[in-house]
């Protein structure tokens, strides 16, 4: 095949520069595709051309050769030259062998002389290369150094190509697998680029690493540990844009978080949300088939906040992928970084990113740094500026394994600084919190006399200050009710719980959860109640089953009760060895034992109020306390111990048979695991409708008023700065203040009179309206009057006479 039947319409001169213009390379080029063995002789001829305008455009370069409009190259020769490459790229793979050597010339080429290049041109030769990358004709390593410095150019759109050419190579390479070998080495390229002082290269670097391990592409220890380091790049923007990525990186999670789960339930229905007045609704309001509705949406609602509870604790398990967690001496990064944050000139911005850095890699690694609490302790002020973002810090910083001698000063500073009397309510409110924040994580921090101090501002007229000191007075019920005096006692679920002693550890001897199954009875009709309970009345039990079942429990109480009555001098003997407390039954809210003294005088003033009793009523359990320790009655009582057989049987079985679900083999099934899985989800719906009021009074008496996180918990969760200050009102600048008026005038219109209203019409005019609109004539109106001026006389004339009506007998 000839060149004149190849191109048609073209001399079957040699091909110029200037000639390039006429030639169809696109048509050839398809064709090129389809026949390649018979377009040889014209792939030799473009490939000549291409090398001809390469040596020609060199030429220029280095003799600086202008043209007569002042451009440095001839943009001839620079149109040919780009067009030529990019019909290269696209036929070498259809010719491995006579383009062999391609590839290289276009990569050297750039490599050598892309600064000099003009825009458009470098733009076209770049995309070559691209395409022969993708085409698996260029390796990627080779040139992955090439393509991170073509982003340091000043060119936009050659920054941008070359930027997402790296990202998206990368992913591709490892989306069905992961290749280790490959990655390795593109690694090692660019960890090296990072570690140069160069800014410019670093910085590129650091967002190509920030950008693959957002993806979730290279999510490996040496990607985060490579992001890490940067904190230490003798650029001080290097060290900015390495600390924000790392304070920001959550929040990105939680924006993908949200998107995902966004898409995920785009075609459900919307959430319903949970209230008192919706669940008052299903049960007693509207028809039976309204109320099926009804009971249906809380039913849904439910089943959402269990998936969503599923969703949170399954992403705090294991998807918690921040590079801070994957470091591999997270002792010296903290030390490290700590060093320089103590010598470093930079403005308070970049401190506080190194300080928020620092206490977040103490708290995730529970490290201890202990120069670094005197060092939070001149910055706890009130007026110190974003104060909230520092003590969130302080926070963070702090966990059980550090000792609360290390961190006393810092709680006495904040205690001293925020809460007292002449502070301002909010500074208060937020000291407040802090301090539950911080009794939270360590609470051997507080004395008996400071907490009783910080309770008496529950009755504060600041709402969040209020607010602020009930919520220490919660915690404080839970992990310590002994440090409260019995009024904020109230009636906590552990009366004798203590915090742990400094370093002390609970080894867990038994499965997690194993003592839900002991409290569970494994029966269906348990399963249903747990429902009811569970879902607030959710259920289809009627009101009648509800009280046939408490009917059931007083039955059983009362049965328990005339039991306990006839046995007492069994319990009273099984006392004495030691088995069962006879006081257990006492729950006054007291939070331990008095001595041996006040017990004495206990016994006296129970022995005098068991006699007064004894005196006023003749039946009851009262009057056998009072007979019990009776020398007189002891044979009667002890036959009636013996004719109460069965109750003797149920007390042995109660107190001397310890509960054991493992007493044949010692080992728990699947099934057994399954329901401590399900048992452990009620109970954290539960917990979750207890915390919004969802459920029957009585309905769950013995739960806590909050769930208290265990010290791993606490070591993930993020604090943030805003709920430390929740509740507190901030002072509105004039031009708030009137876009909050504005906005509750939306609705309304223009005021009127209330008198203008009610005589404004939608319609048309009234007869009384058209008769004082409608002319009369002159003589209709003397008639009107004279006719008025009549009645009016004749009135006058009645006045003051009284008419008594005609009689009815004469």
């Amino acid at each position: 095949m000839n060149f004149h039947r190849t191109i048609t319409g073209m001399s079957p001169e040699p091909l110029s520069a200037s000639g390039s213009e006429k030639l169809s390379l696109p048509s050839l080029q398809s064709k090129m595709k389809c026949d390649p063995e018979g377009y040889e002789s014209e792939l030799h001829l473009i490939y000549n051309q291409f090398k001809s305008s390469l040596e020609l455009f060199k030429q220029q370069a280095d003799l600086g050769f202008k043209s007569v409009s002042g451009i440095r190259n001839d943009p001839a020769v620079a149109k040919d030259l780009g067009d030529r490459a990019m019909f290269l790229a696209h036929v070498t793979p259809f010719y491995p062998t006579h383009l062999a050597h391609f590839p290289a010339q276009l990569a050297e080429f750039i490599r050598s002389s892309a600064r000099t290049l003009p825009s458009g041109l470098c733009l076209h030769v770049t995309q070559a290369l691209i395409l022969l990358m993708n085409r698996k004709m260029v390796d990627m390593g080779d040139n992955l150094a090439l393509f991170l410095e073509l982003q340091t150019f000043g060119n936009k759109a050659l920054r941008k190509l070359a930027y997402s050419h790296v990202v998206h190579s990368i992913k591709r390479m490892n989306q069905k697998h992961k290749n280790e070998v490959k990655n390795r080495a593109l690694q090692n390229v660019l960890f090296e680029m990072l570690r140069q002082e160069d800014e410019t290269k670093a910085k590129r670097v650091l967002i190509t690493l920030r950008e693959l391990h957002q993806r979730k592409v290279w999510f490996d220890e040496r990607t985060a540990n490579a992001i890490c380091t940067a904190c230490f790049h003798p650029s001080s923007r290097i060290m900015i844009a390495c600390l924000s990525f790392l304070l920001d990186y959550e929040k990105f999670e939680d924006d993908d978080s949200d998107a995902s789960s966004s898409e995920d339930e785009a075609p459900h229905t919307p959430q319903i949300v949970l209230n008192r007045e919706s669940i008052y609704k299903a049960h007693h309001q509207g028809t039976i088939a309204s109320k099926k509705k009804k009971k249906a949406k809380l039913q849904r609602a439910m089943r959402s906040m269990k998936k969503q509870q599923r969703l949170s604790s399954e992403k705090s398990n294991s998807n918690y992928h921040t590079p801070l967690n994957h470091l591999k001496d997270p002792q010296g990064f903290a030390e490290k970084l700590f060093s320089r944050l103590q010598t470093c000139n930079e403005r308070f911005e970049v401190k506080m990113m190194m300080l928020k850095v620092i206490a977040r890699t103490i708290g995730l690694h529970r490290l201890i740094l202990l120069n670094f609490y005197p060092f939070l302790q001149k910055y706890i002020q009130p007026h110190q500026r974003d104060v909230t973002s520092l003590l969130a810090a302080a926070v963070q910083a702090c966990h059980d394994m550090v000792p609360p001698d290390a961190i006393q000063p810092l709680f006495k500073q904040l205690v001293n600084q925020f809460v007292h009397d002449r502070s301002r309510p909010e500074a208060i409110a937020v000291g407040l919190n802090v301090t539950r924040e911080l009794c939270l994580r360590i609470p051997l921090l507080m004395t008996e006399d400071l907490l009783q101090d910080l309770a008496l501002y529950k009755k504060s007229h600041e709402k969040a200050v209020s607010i602020a000191a009930r919520s220490l007075i919660s915690l404080f019920r839970e992990i310590c009710p002994s440090l409260l005096i019995k009024k904020d006692r109230g009636r906590p679920t552990n009366p004798k719980a203590r915090p742990k002693a400094y370093g002390e550890v609970n080894v867990l001897s038994n499965v997690p959860g194993v003592e839900l199954l002991e409290e569970d009875d494994g029966n269906e009709d348990g399963d249903d109640a747990d429902e009811a309970s569970l879902s607030g009345t959710d259920d289809d039990l009627d009101h009648d089953e509800m009280v046939a079942s408490s009917d059931d429990e007083d039955n059983q109480i009362a049965n328990s009760d005339s039991g306990s009555e006839e046995d007492s001098i069994v319990a009273e003997d099984i006392d004495s060895d030691g088995s069962i407390d006879d006081n257990d039954s006492d729950v006054s809210g007291d939070e331990d034992d008095e001595e041996d003294e006040d017990d004495e005088d206990e016994e006296d003033e129970e022995n005098e109020s068991n006699n007064n009793d004894a005196k006023d009523s003749g039946t009851g359990v009262k009057d056998n306390k009072a007979k019990k320790r009776k020398v007189a009655d002891f044979d009667k009582q002890l036959t009636d111990a013996d004719a109460s057989l069965r109750a003797l049987k149920r007390l042995a079985k109660e107190n001397m048979e310890p509960i054991s679900l493992d007493s044949t083999d010692g080992f728990l099934s699947n099934e057994d695991f399954q329901r401590i899985k399900e048992l452990k989800a009620k109970k954290d719906a539960r917990f979750a409708l207890t915390q919004h009021g969802l459920l029957k009074k009585g309905a769950d008496s013995k739960s806590p008023a909050f769930k208290i996180p265990n010290s791993d918990e606490l070591s993930i969760k993020r604090v943030d700065p805003a709920k430390l200050e929740v509740h507190v009102k901030k002072r509105m600048s004039k031009e708030e203040r009137l876009a909050l008026v504005r906005a509750g005038r939306e609705d309304r219109g223009k005021y009127q009179a209330r008198a203008a209203i009610k005589q404004k019409k939608t319609g048309g005019m009234s007869n009384r309206q058209k008769e004082h609109k409608k002319p009369m004539p002159l003589a209709a109106k003397r008639a009107k009057v004279a006719k008025s001026r009549i009645d009016k006389k004749k009135k006058q004339q009645r006045a003051g006479k009284q008419f008594r009506g005609k009689k009815a007998w004469k």
